[in-house]
C-alpha cells in the first residue's frame, strides 16, 4: 500500500501525474514539467494492487512509482473515448428499456 497523490496541469485536459504523496513532485523532470504545467492536487488516497482505477490498472501505478518515482496518465486517444460513450449511451438505452419493461 502507497498513499498516492494525484496532480493535473493546465496545460492538457485529462493528463494526470501520479506520485508518492511523501515525496511529492520531487521526482519529475523539469522538461515534463513544463509540459505537464502548473500542477494542482486533485486527490490523496491509499493504492494497493487491488484498487480499481477508472483507466489504468493500480499495478502499472505502483510499480511506475517505484521505479521513477511517478505515473503520468496520459489523455485518452479520440476512438477510445467516443467507443466509451457508445457503450455508457447502450447501457442506459439498455437500463431504461428494461425498466419500462417491468
Amino acid at each position: 500500500m502507497r498513499v498516492v497523490e494525484i496532480f493535473k496541469g493546465n496545460k492538457r485536459d485529462e493528463m494526470y501525474l501520479y506520485v508518492d504523496q511523501k515525496e511529492g513532485l520531487k521526482s519529475i523532470p523539469e522538461d515534463l514539467l513544463v509540459t505537464f504545467g502548473n500542477p494542482e492536487s486533485v486527490m490523496t488516497f491509499p493504492l494497493t494492487k487491488s484498487k480499481k482505477l477508472a483507466r489504468v490498472k493500480a499495478s502499472e501505478v505502483l510499480e511506475s512509482i517505484e521505479r521513477q518515482g511517478y505515473f503520468l496518465q496520459m489523455p485518452p486517444v479520440p476512438a477510445a473515448l467516443a467507443e466509451a460513450q457508445i457503450t455508457a449511451m447502450v447501457k442506459a438505452e439498455q437500463q431504461l428499456t428494461d425498466a419500462q419493461s417491468e
